[in-house]
């Protein structure tokens, strides 16, 4: 058998060179502007997803807390899909806009819940449902074999 005792390791540090960024890596450079193909698009941002609602929420920017988001909209029995800061804080006076997609086909539950933690909703987007569009199909075939 080996003894631990007199076992022992050297630590050895190596430091690599840092890489300084050059201006065009900066992305907190105060003059940042994005082209127009670029900025806030609700596709880009919101890849489709049936059976999910959409909702914009503002807070003050030391309130802002995803983990928080997240157990609101989880109290509302949903998932949160997508969470995506949309506004900068300066514009809005201290406030932060936010733009959520959660796993609800109906945002009323989930904004309540929002509100009952202290965010303000600003707007929300009932989602696609799939079952409602094909019974709303299937009801207008009927129809036009009833008219015959």
């Amino acid at each position: 058998m080996h003894s631990r005792e007199n076992a022992t390791t050297n630590l050895v540090r190596i430091n690599g060179n840092k890489k300084d960024l050059k201006p065009k890596d900066n992305i907190l450079s105060s003059n940042l502007t994005l082209p127009a193909e670029k900025r806030h698009d609700p596709g880009r941002l919101f890849p489709p997803v049936p059976d999910s609602c959409e909702l914009t929420i503002e807070c003050g920017r030391y309130d802002f807390s995803a983990s928080a988001i997240a157990r609101a909209v989880e109290d509302a029995d949903a998932h949160l899909l997508n969470l995506n800061v949309t506004t900068m804080a300066a514009a809005l006076q201290d406030k932060v806009r936010v733009d959520l997609r959660v796993s609800h086909r109906n945002a009323g539950r989930v904004a309540r819940s929002l509100e009952r933690y202290g965010f303000d909703v600003v707007a929300t987007h009932d989602g696609f449902d799939a079952d409602s569009e094909l019974t709303a199909s299937r009801f207008r075939e009927l129809m036009v074999h009833i008219d015959i």
